[in-house]
């Protein structure tokens, strides 16, 4: 593994990000002095805190999964996410809703998963998702140490006996058309099958390997951070400063000194020095790109993901029928993907993402109330319309999305609003975000694994980026890893944590306690989701998302 050169005492981090923070805790326990600067008034990145009145809002990612990567990073400065966060696992994950009025509970537990198929679908499909099942957990022990919790160095690093594994399991085939050999029933090919766009491709035409996402989903589980999403990066950012890392709020870099083939201070807009011996740049690429002078030279143009317009809403009153999160498919499918990926219009027939929050955390907004956030899939600016056209396409669009979920059975949702954010492709490029979409980079075959924006700069011996834009890729997941792996490329070490079962069962120990989970006390401003997340799913983005 190629590493910076010459020394590495002293790191400059900048972004405060999932990824920033991440690298900044292996950083920290690699025995680096961090100082970890941040535009905003505090961390989270993507995932950041909105105020609405008396509601506390995530900006960013709302599915936790694989938590046990962010417990790798407080485990490097012998802290835990157990001791910082409380985790409510969720159950069920995800309630899909279909056009046909059925509903479908998503457990990860396979048994109760298997029985709800059956209850659904009948017991040849529930034979089917079992085989699924065990077909997902090959793919990710196929895939996770070889292909995305590693630094690249070269595209031959691939040429492994795991490539074959990965192949022998169908790997590089379609994903619609791997998970149509377990399911028949189209309403569960879509709850297996919808991941793709965290990576911002079509199932149809996304690669199967990409169905690992469906694996962190439905079988490895999903967990909410009492406090929120944001209290996660809140959390890491109490214990990066607990382990001796200068945190630097409301500091927006403007430069990078350089001399030579070094950077040896980033400048920031007030005008003051820090002195460095290695950089992290966890910024958005485009940004990366500005202030090292230079974009590098690619084949073919960077293709960017699908954006999403949410909107985040506080209610006076809930719907029995929403679980924490619900999939609410509408009756098109692979029409939606064109409109999003290709043609450029706005969903005809959409399919969204509802978060309510309050179901495990009524703190998160006034005695009585409820918070909802709804997130439709949307072109990104690239393919799409522009950001300035959304200025007078976004109400508009808003006032469509409340009319469609009243449609769908939130009868009085319109009524029932007391605080609302709109945030649009128009924010996203506000923000700084290529394309108008915080999902970044998609995952086409030519940008994934080797082939993705690599984190060592070239003509550089001591930058190193992360973060979703770079290797592995998009989610809150791969972001994690991202920060992790970039640390990697400083000190040389590939893995300080150790791994014991968790390489078979990612999930962590219940939570018993928690110090962080809390809303801060002065909110930060938002900056963009993640995904969902991953958040470009019907998102992580990730959004999952996406950080």
């Amino acid at each position: 593994m190629r590493t910076v050169t010459g020394p590495t005492d002293h790191v400059v981090v900048v972004g405060a990000g999932l990824s920033g923070l991440a690298c900044a805790l292996h950083l920290l326990g690699a025995g680096r002095k961090v100082t970890l600067v941040e535009r905003d008034a505090g961390p989270g990145g993507r995932a950041g805190r909105l105020r609405l009145g008396d509601y506390l809002v995530d900006t960013g990612p709302t599915v936790l999964t694989m938590p046990h990567l962010a417990d790798e990073a407080f485990a490097a400065v012998g802290d835990s996410l157990a001791r910082r966060v409380e985790l409510v696992p969720l159950h069920p994950a995800y309630r899909a809703g279909f056009a046909d009025g059925t509903w479908l509970d998503v457990h990860t537990d396979g048994e109760a998963m298997e029985a709800e198929v059956r209850r659904f679908a009948g017991p040849a499909e529930a034979a089917g998702y079992r085989r699924l099942r065990h077909w997902l957990e090959r793919l990710y022990r196929a895939q996770m140490r070889r292909f995305i919790d590693t630094n690249f160095d070269s595209p031959f690093q691939l040429a492994h006996p795991d490539l074959a594994r990965l192949a022998a399991l169908g790997g590089f085939g379609r994903l619609d058309g791997r998970i149509g050999r377990f399911l028949s029933d189209d309403r569960l090919r879509r709850v297996f099958s919808f991941q793709a766009l965290y990576a911002g491709v079509a199932p149809a035409r996304a690669l199967a390997a990409y169905a690992v996402i469906a694996y962190m989903d439905t079988v490895a589980g999903v967990w909410f951070p009492k406090g929120g999403m944001h209290a996660l990066p809140r959390a890491m950012a109490d214990a990066a400063a607990d382990a001796g890392a200068e945190l630097r709020w409301s500091s927006e870099v403007s430069g990078l000194e350089r001399t030579a083939d070094r950077v040896r201070a980033v400048r920031l807009a007030s005008g003051e020095r820090i002195a460095c011996d290695a950089v992290v740049l966890t910024c958005e690429l485009s940004t990366a790109h500005r202030l090292l002078g230079r974009a590098p030279v690619r084949p073919v143009p960077l293709r960017y993901s699908p954006s999403a317009v949410i909107l985040h809403a506080g209610t006076d009153r809930t719907w029995p029928r929403l679980a924490h999160h619900t999939l609410s498919f509408g009756a098109a499918w692979e029409r939606t993907f064109d409109e999003l990926t290709r043609t450029g219009t706005l969903m005809s027939d959409p399919s969204l993402l509802i978060t309510r929050p309050t179901a495990h955390d009524a703190s998160l907004a006034p005695p009585g109330r409820h918070l909802h956030y709804v997130l439709a899939p949307c072109p990104n600016t690239a393919v799409g319309p522009s950001a300035a056209a959304w200025r007078d396409l976004g109400p508009r669009y808003r006032d469509s999305l409340v009319a469609e979920l009243e449609r769908r059975g939130l009868d009085g949702f319109a009524d029932s609003i007391e605080e609302e954010s709109l945030v649009t492709p128009l924010d996203w490029t506000a923000q700084g975000h290529a394309a108008g979409t915080p999902f970044s980079v998609s995952h086409t075959f030519a940008q994934t694994g080797p082939f993705r924006p690599r984190n060592l700069v070239r003509g550089l011996d001591n930058v190193v980026l992360a973060g979703c834009g770079t290797t592995p890729g998009v989610g809150v997941p791969t972001v994690l890893i991202s920060g992790k792996l970039a640390a990697a490329r400083v000190t040389g070490e590939r893995d300080r944590t150790p791994r014991t079962s968790r390489a078979a069962d990612p999930r962590p120990t219940a939570p018993t306690a928690s110090t962080a989970s809390t809303a801060p006390t002065t909110p930060t401003a938002p900056t963009a989701p993640t995904a969902p997340t991953a958040p470009t799913a019907p998102t992580s983005a990730g959004a999952h998302d996406p950080s």
